[in-house]
């Protein structure tokens, strides 16, 4: 997964549903639901705080290696013109809250472009500690199971899903997942369903029931690969709406994150994403990531001197450009991260904070008035084909990392062990990002977020 946290705020969350599109896995009586709208209680959760130092990396890194029921009414499937819209609290990780299991559970999850497995945090009794009251009971939930292990998943190397598992005491399937900050996740692999409301309904999926963790909330995989929450639901069309980050102690911000079709998309732009053949499989390449063809980045009216070369894929598979909703910062190659350091020296030098470097990955790090220093550096872009860029204005060049400094939300890849670009969650503020699995393209739509939340 491509998950970066520093510190979690608490957030509130609301459901909407929408006019807009669903897959037909989702929709049995397609003919007849040609618009639905629900709502959901607005909540209000306390996210834990992780104040390490060191940025958790992209999960699609570490994922590959390199790193009693109760009786419910049939339910009716949404139809192909219904779409799911949630909003998410803004907290450096991305958190929808979503319902699983029959009766439904809410359940807070880290919304993850870079990961397969999604995973929930699962109701674990022991003498000494009672458990979370926003994990997820099994024994409450009618549609729930656990894979054994003579599962075809939890056999080792099945294609596209190298998540290691094996045989528990009790004949289960049990996976261990870990992240290069060294947190992790392990419990069993198990099927539930998500259960929008009584007539919206996804079929049996497969994800994790984690009963060890480090984190308060799971993770909502979405990534191209056949097990990320989005394959097995059959879901077409997702985006997000991120909003712009909050400095003041105790404010909040909400965007928005939708399952379907998006009534915004009228705006949106886009750019084809790269695909790769099953014989194009390579060492440091993550064939399941959402992948694009960036083509160089502007600091200012300046386009810097970086051969489009260096954010593709090489012989080897390093090089890779992804879109990464999991991961907080922005990371880039040496080659690419030299030259914006470059410029950035050459615009602000002065004003660096000399020796510091934050996570051990992010070295372009600043003390003194964070706008005035915004002002000397001014608008960047990551710029694709067809003139589509993701445009960051000065306002949100950098990052507050604590202690009055102040870092461009920019790191060093190759630190962290991996040859790959990727385009955090701090880089897609107010902005839309429609993932279009059907037309195998990405769309941006420039936006205010908080706004679209509404």
């Amino acid at each position: 997964m491509g998950l970066c946290k520093k510190f979690k705020l608490s957030f509130f969350v609301f459901f909407f549903f929408f006019f807009g599109t669903l897959s037909p896995c989702l929709s049995e009586h397609a003919q007849k639901n040609d618009g639905v709208s629900l709502s959901f209680p607005l909540t209000s959760t306390p996210l834990s705080v992780n104040v390490s130092s060191s940025p958790r990396f992209a999960s699609s890194v570490v994922a590959n290696g390199r790193t009693s029921a109760r009786r419910n009414l049939p339910p009716r499937r949404p139809s192909s013109s219904s779409s799911f819209k949630s909003t998410f609290k803004y907290s450096m990780a991305l958190i929808v809250s979503l319902p699983i299991g029959t009766p439904p559970q809410v359940q807070q999850m880290v919304l993850d472009t870079g990961s397969q497995l999604s995973w929930i945090q699962c109701h674990k009794k022991t003498p000494s500690k009672s458990p979370p009251a926003s994990s997820f009971d099994p024994s409450r939930s009618s549609s729930f199971s656990v894979l054994p292990c003579n599962h075809p998943l939890c056999k080792p190397r099945v294609p596209d899903f190298t998540l290691p598992t094996s045989c528990d005491q009790n004949r289960l399937c049990h996976y261990s997942y870990f992240y290069a900050d060294g947190t992790y996740a392990e419990g069993n692999l198990v099927s539930e369903k998500f259960s929008f409301s009584g007539s919206f309904v996804t079929p049996p999926l497969v994800l994790g029931c984690a009963t060890e963790s480090k984190d308060a909330q799971g993770i909502l995989g979405m990534n191209l690969g056949r097990f990320s929450f989005a394959s097995q639901a059959k879901i077409t069309k997702f985006s997000y709406c991120v909003p712009t980050r909050q400095t003041q102690p105790g404010s909040q911000s909400t965007g928005s994150f939708y399952l379907g079709n998006n009534p915004n998309s009228a705006g949106f732009r886009y750019i084809d994403l790269m695909t790769f053949a099953q014989t194009q499989r390579m060492p440091n390449l993550d064939p399941l990531a959402y992948t694009v063809a960036l083509q160089g980045i502007r600091i200012g009216a300046k386009r810097l001197d970086i051969p489009p070369a260096v954010f593709r894929p090489d012989a080897g598979g390093s090089g890779q450009t992804m879109i990464d909703s999991g991961s907080e910062f922005t990371y880039l190659v040496d080659a690419a991260y030299n030259k914006v350091r470059e410029e950035i020296v050459r615009l602000a030098g002065p004003r660096l904070k000399k020796g510091y470097v934050y996570g051990g990955v992010a070295d372009m790090c600043f003390i003194g008035d964070a706008m005035e220093i915004a002002r000397l550096i001014g608008d960047m872009a990551f710029e694709f084909d067809k003139g589509v860029e993701i445009l960051i204005p000065k306002e949100q060049i950098l990052a507050d990392v604590g202690g009055g400094v102040h870092c461009v939300g920019i790191g060093m890849s190759e630190r962290l062990g991996a040859g790959s670009n990727i385009i955090g969650n701090f880089h897609q503020q107010d902005l839309w990002v429609e993932f279009d699995l059907a037309n195998h393209r990405v769309g941006f739509g420039k936006t205010d977020c908080s706004r679209s939340a509404m």
